[in-house]
């Protein structure tokens, strides 16, 4: 189990391309809606647009946009993006082809925040095709609401130092290495509930993020449901996971030895698990560790409490690792070690 958060440590943050790309919003006006239709560009509508606008997208449009000013409201239409010939947008140049990015004056080698861009909202759109989907850095307060994210072969959705982000409502479809991606912000103050995450390595990856609620998800058909992993500085924690159902998460990825976890806490601190359905999580390849809920690598004071199983083997699995867990009032058949069950 020890080499796991390693591995998972380098996975993760090779996610983001170091840059010392750095970039600014501007001043504020008095807010106004514009509409881009099938042809029109988004990049110029909001390079036109003040602080507080709305932009409202219709139709089909390849492009690669970038946000830097506060209270954007970027709303699709029956929108959708994909890829241009040339993505060349700052984020895209930082990071490969991302869709939508939502981004502050912030050091990419670092991650050191100058200014954020500040209630910055993005609904309503598909984004198909890119590394990244949508994504937020350096941002504060952003919402990511009703989205369509599929096939970006990074992340569908990613925030790194963006406290206060919610990602909301959105179907987020594989194969990606992260459906959901939250990072490098203490505190988090993240809010991730009622998407519907399927195929991709992880659907919702947590790492390097305190503070934050991950409810009301339906996560399934990934190598790995809900995962929360501890990497410099650390540690992940103060999170609730609550009414979500995860199941059928039994996917192999061999690359990175994981496969048939439903939610998975390695290193954390102080995360309740409570609430949910878990079932159907059955490793099909080579993994660390697998089974409906697993508690590894110093995890400490978290609980597990009130959650109904079936199907996963095991249902609990606890390394007996870390001090203060708690396995109370699960409906559960089978744990390692034994007697986690009640």
């Amino acid at each position: 189990m020890r080499r796991t958060i390693p591995l998972l440590s380098t996975m993760a943050l090779t996610l983001l391309v170091a840059s010392g790309l750095a970039l600014a919003g501007v001043g504020s006006a008095s807010a106004e809606s514009s509409v881009v239709g099938p042809g029109g560009s988004i990049q110029k509508a909001i390079n036109a647009a003040d602080p507080g606008d709305t932009i409202v997208v219709k139709g089909v449009h390849r492009e690669d946009v970038a946000i830097r000013k506060d209270g954007i409201k970027l709303r699709g239409d029956h929108a959708v993006i994909e890829p241009p010939a040339r993505a060349g947008s700052p984020c895209s140049r930082a990071f490969g082809p991302s869709g939508i990015c939502v981004l502050g004056d912030v050091n990419l080698n670092t991650f050191k925040v100058d200014r954020y861009v500040s209630d910055v909202s993005v609904s309503g759109f598909t984004i198909r095709g890119f590394r990244e989907g949508i994504s937020a850095y350096g941002a504060r307060n952003t919402t990511l609401a009703t989205n369509h994210a599929i096939g970006n072969t990074g992340n569908n959705i990613v925030a790194f130092a963006a406290p206060g982000t919610e990602i909301l409502s959105s179907v987020l479809r594989g194969p990606s290495v992260a459906a959901i991606f939250v990072g490098g912000a203490s505190p988090a103050n993240a809010k991730i509930a009622a998407n519907e995450v399927s195929g991709s390595d992880f659907g919702i990856f947590v790492g390097d993020a305190r503070g934050g609620s991950v409810a009301g998800n339906e996560v399934h058909n990934n190598c790995a449901g809900v995962f929360f992993a501890t990497f410099e500085p650390g540690p992940v924690g103060d999170f609730d996971v609550k009414g979500n159902t995860v199941k059928d998460n039994n996917r192999a990825c061999p690359e990175i030895d994981i496969s048939g976890i439903g939610i998975a806490l390695f290193g954390t601190r102080n995360i309740e698990v409570t609430g949910n359905q878990i079932s159907g999580n059955i490793r099909s390849g080579s993994t660390k560790a697998s089974g409906g809920v697993v508690v590894a690598d110093g995890s400490r004071d978290s609980s597990v409490t009130g959650n109904r199983f079936g199907r996963n083997k095991p249902d609990i699995f606890w390394d007996k690792s870390g001090s203060g867990n708690r396995f109370v009032g699960n409906l559960c058949d089978t744990s390692v070690p034994a007697r986690l069950c009640n």
